[in-house]
């Protein structure tokens, strides 16, 4: 394959931002490719095959476009415009889209959709700790397990640990076959798929052998203190109070954590407390922890999906008087 060089200039106003500090940007995008990039002042040097040469120009020119919109570049910004530009989309013709990109995927750009889900992804991105509460369909869990993969791949946190609670297995659990972990299994299904959609098969393959993401239950947290790590916990309804304090209190340094959950689905015998509920209370006032709240109008699964849930809570209403007057009459 033949090879080619390019001199790409950068104005010398935006160099400093576009190489990033101690050229970390240049380095990032010297990673994704195998052609040679060399920085001499405000040009770049680029020597390789024709094609590839042409995507890492396209690259710099972008990034200059971008830089000119948000008068700053992040890692997210540079890893973003890699990916666009690596998958043939035009970032230029796209910049508004650009803002509502959570992560480049093998298949498809996965965006914020409603108006919830962005106030969602601005949450985590100024606070460590996001509580995001809300029916099923709305994306919760799918776009933490999102945001935790984009931060992984921009090397944010080196680790992510998906937890869920296997309370609706109750009794039955030890009826199923298997050892633990494949009793289990089951109840952590939509985290792994969460996960597949976003990763090729090989490569989620490589990081769970690896231990870079964790799929457990929750009760496999305690003891754990987690580092440089992005930490979700889903179906968090499901977690009691003492689960809660416990999950909340493994992060450590460089961490951060989003428990998700829906508060009208509660699982857990009725004499125990959510710990999604009462955390509401308990931790309201605490800077760095904030609360996202979805509704049906933030549904985007099946259009139907939204008239069950609206069902629902008609069919609620409707009963309320008639079981309040069931208890006073007794």
């Amino acid at each position: 394959m033949p090879v080619i060089e390019k001199k790409v200039k950068i104005a010398p106003t935006e160099a400093l931002a576009i190489f990033g500090p101690n050229d970390e940007y240049l380095h990032l995008i010297d990673q994704h490719f195998d052609s040679r990039i060399v920085a001499r002042g405000e040009t770049v040097i680029i020597q390789g095959p024709p094609e590839e040469v042409a995507s890492i120009e396209r690259i710099f020119n972008e990034l200059s476009f971008v830089l000119g919109k948000t008068k700053n570049l992040s890692r997210r910004d540079v890893t973003t415009v890699i990916d666009l530009v690596t998958n043939g989309k035009d970032v230029s013709k796209s910049y508004e889209e650009l803002e509502s990109i959570v992560l480049i995927t093998h298949s498809q750009p996965i965006r914020v959709k409603t108006p919830a889900q962005i106030e969602y992804l601005k949450a985590v991105k100024k606070n460590d700790v996001v509580f995001a509460i809300g029916p099923a369909g709305t994306g919760k869990t799918y776009l933490a397990v999102a945001i935790a993969i984009a931060a992984l791949k921009n090397r944010e946190v080196t680790k992510i640990v998906l937890a869920r609670p296997a309370v609706e297995a109750g009794e039955s659990l030890g009826f199923l076959p298997g050892d633990l972990s494949q009793k289990v299994d089951p109840y952590l299904r939509p985290l792994y798929d969460a996960a597949a959609d976003m990763l090729t098969a090989e490569k989620l393959r490589a990081y769970v052998e690896r231990g870079t993401v964790e799929v457990v239950p929750l009760a496999y947290m305690r003891g754990r203190t987690l580092n440089n790590s992005f930490i979700i916990l889903d179906e968090g309804q499901n977690a009691t109070a003492t689960q809660m304090k416990m999950f909340l209190t493994r992060l450590g340094q460089g961490s951060k954590a989003i428990v998700t959950g829906d508060i009208t689905q509660i699982d857990l015998p009725y004499k125990d407390q959510s710990g999604l509920v009462q955390i509401q209370d308990v931790l309201k006032n605490i800077e760095g922890i904030t609360y996202v709240y979805f509704s049906k109008a933030d549904v985007v699964r099946h259009r139907l999906v939204r008239d069950i849930i609206q069902a629902y809570e008609d069919y609620d209403q409707r009963m309320k008087p008639i079981l309040k007057k069931g208890d006073d009459e007794q």
